[in-house]
């Protein structure tokens, strides 16, 4: 095992930077995924730490082994003990598994030891695929041989990139599981990169969140969902719904009502972040809106609605907002489109301040009791 440690990293291809002031301590024995979208610079990251390619600024530390410095030092990806898994597995088609698997091994430990076979047991797979050639191997299994091939030198870092993109939902979990079991049995530090949120969220105990190159915050995975650092972080991390509101006293009033605040210290104009399962409907029931029955006040009319099985995402448009905003409920108790429903806002939300004053058509502050608590009706 060792600790992952990437300070003030930089790099560029060309006079275009790609990674710009990276910081990232990656805890030893851990796993943490870096999400970020296409062209973020998340392989760049990776592809700096495995020394395929030299960083601009910064240094580069596995262990006690320091080993890249801009302008100084640059070890060769043989020797710095790190295992690499690439997207597409990249199998040597000419060699059986097992010849694939113990590729990395010394001559030695090739024809002595059994090493081979215990990794391919570590991630999954009987010793009677060692004598199959990667074409006979499903996707999945091809994934899970290019982890045993990384593993089988005992690398106390594994970087993994996109490993299991293009495979079907199960296989994806099959194979991921697998992928933590190995991992975890064998003490292993690892890295993996991924556009996918729910697969970041679910695997790392750490997930930093790259944008435009820059790691916009590292965090544990319900830290990161429930507290994003920016309004770019939130976005992109899970769905987000975003007001307009003021900020007093630990409470934000917004077109949703008066909600408590995370941060009890934010004061003033807010944007307001709220998860699209925050936001509770309810039904219309005997008699009006918002009277003994304890209701809101705050009504919606359903402009559409989409069916995930499980659950749905309802889409709704409350008067004096200008955006349609999206609630996700259970899948049987959906409204239907054209159904006017109540809303509530449930559990704490997050403002960011800074936001401009919401303005009507007349070019006046938007009605007064979107800074009073009671929303627009």
């Amino acid at each position: 095992m060792a600790e992952l440690r990437c300070e003030q990293i930089s790099a560029s291809y060309g006079e275009r930077d790609v990674l710009s002031g990276v910081n990232l301590v990656v805890q030893e024995g851990t796993l943490t995924a870096i999400l970020g979208r296409s062209g973020s610079g998340k392989t760049t990251l990776l592809r700096v730490i495995m020394g395929f390619i030299a960083q601009r600024r910064g240094t580069v530390t596995v262990g006690e082994k320091l080993v890249a410095r801009a302008g100084g030092i640059h070890l060769p990806p043989e020797k710095r003990s790190v295992g690499y898994v690439a997207q597409e597995g990249a199998l040597y088609s000419h060699l059986s598994v097992g010849e694939n698997v113990s590729f990395g091994l010394s001559r030695r430990e090739r024809k002595a030891s059994p090493r081979a076979l215990e990794v391919l047991e570590l991630v999954g797979l009987s010793r009677r695929y060692a004598d199959r050639r990667p074409h006979e191997l499903s996707g999945g299994e091809q994934r899970r041989v290019a982890l045993a091939r990384a593993l089988a030198p005992r690398p106390p870092l594994v970087l993994l990139d996109e490993p299991f993109s293009g495979l079907d939902a199960a296989l994806r979990a099959e194979t991921r599981a697998a992928v933590l079991c190995a991992l975890a049995a064998q003490g292993t530090t690892a890295v993996l990169v991924t556009h996918d949120q729910a697969e970041a969220l679910s695997i790392g105990r750490e997930v930093g969140v790259l944008i435009s190159g820059r790691l916009i915050q590292t965090a544990a995975p319900a830290e990161l969902y429930r507290t994003p650092a920016t309004l770019d972080v939130a976005r992109f991390v899970g769905e987000a719904v975003v007001l307009p509101g003021r900020a007093s006293a630990g409470i934000v009033a917004c077109p949703l009502g008066e909600l408590p605040l995370v941060d009890r210290d934010v004061e003033g104009s807010v944007e307001t972040m709220i998860r699209p399962e925050q936001i509770e409907i309810r039904h219309a029931r005997a008699g009006a809106f918002g009277s003994s029955g304890g209701g809101t006040g705050i009504v919606a009319a359903v402009t559409a609605r989409t069916f995930y099985g499980p659950d749905s995402v309802v889409h709704l448009q409350v008067d004096g907002v200008q955006a349609p905003i999206s609630a996700r409920i259970l899948g049987h108790d959906a409204p239907e489109p054209g159904e006017l429903v109540e809303l509530a806002g449930v559990g704490e939300v997050v403002a960011y301040p800074g936001a401009a004053p919401v303005r009507d058509d007349n070019g006046s502050p938007e009605h007064a009791a979107l800074y009073s608590g009671s929303a627009p009706r």
